[in-house]
């Protein structure tokens, strides 16, 4: 289980809740930073001080959402390469494009841009954790075939986790665990979240991740919040707050 905090205080409460590892979340900073998540909003420089802000807050492994590393080979290299100066010790490279008209990378340009991420690990001077994303099903393209044909791909051209956000159902995580040769990262939303850590293990699934999930329940309250008190004009959300003390425990004093 890989949660994924927002900021440096996030991470401290996570780190004390004795989780193994951390991971940002790109929909998360997007939202602390008042910015739509997906609309290519957050530049690289934002992505990878947010990170920094995290994996100095904690002594626990952390790994990066890097969406797609950059519009070039180039880019993808030099992103892994900040990101390890960065603290980090793993990063996500995404197939998605950032572009409507066509969402996905060709399969073979796909590769060739973890290749060129998995050759830039393997120079680091320190084990970096590559997982790369088949992005098919958040796009509209709910072919699994594909999508399975992508992480073997991206397998065979150095991915360490594959991942692919958006699967359907248990039989599709249960089939891309069977089909792939590395280990499965899952996101836990939709259909994920009715069932339990051990049941999901036993799909075959190695890795869970939360993706914006804490960051969408932080908002929630906060929402809940700013909205009993615009309509209600009452303060009943306030009884289901940390108390002051509790809050400022979470955190060291200097």
């Amino acid at each position: 289980m890989v949660p994924n905090p927002w900021d440096a205080g996030t991470a401290r409460i996570l780190t004390a809740y004795g989780f193994p590892a951390l991971a940002t979340t790109s929909a998360g900073l997007a939202f602390a930073l008042g910015r739509r998540d997906g609309a290519n909003l957050i530049g690289q420089a934002e992505t990878l001080a947010n990170a920094a802000q995290i994996a100095a807050a904690t002594h626990l492994p952390v790994s990066a959402d890097l969406e797609n590393g950059g519009p070039t080979i180039g880019d993808i290299a030099m992103t892994i390469r900040e990101a390890a100066a960065s603290g980090l010790v793993g990063g996500s490279i995404e197939d998605a494009t950032g572009r409507p008209d066509a969402p996905i990378f060709p399969l073979a340009e796909a590769v060739d841009r973890i290749t060129a991420a998995a050759h830039t690990t393997r120079d680091l001077p320190f084990p970096f954790t590559l997982t790369a994303r088949a992005e098919n099903f958040l796009y509209g393209r709910p072919d699994l075939t594909d999508t399975i044909t992508r992480l073997n791909a991206y397998a065979e051209a150095g991915a360490d986790v594959v991942y692919a956000p958006g699967l359907p159902d248990a039989e599709a995580v249960r089939t891309v665990c069977a089909a792939v040769d590395r280990p499965v990262n899952l996101l836990a939303t939709g259909f994920v979240l009715n069932h339990s850590v051990g049941e999901i293990a036993e799909w075959g699934v190695r890795r869970i991740s939360l993706g914006s999930a804490m960051a969408r329940a932080a908002l929630g309250a906060f929402v809940g919040g700013a909205r009993e008190l615009a309509q209600q004009g009452t303060f009943g959300f306030a009884t289901h707050a940390l108390s002051y003390g509790d809050a400022n425990a979470l955190f060291p004093p200097g």
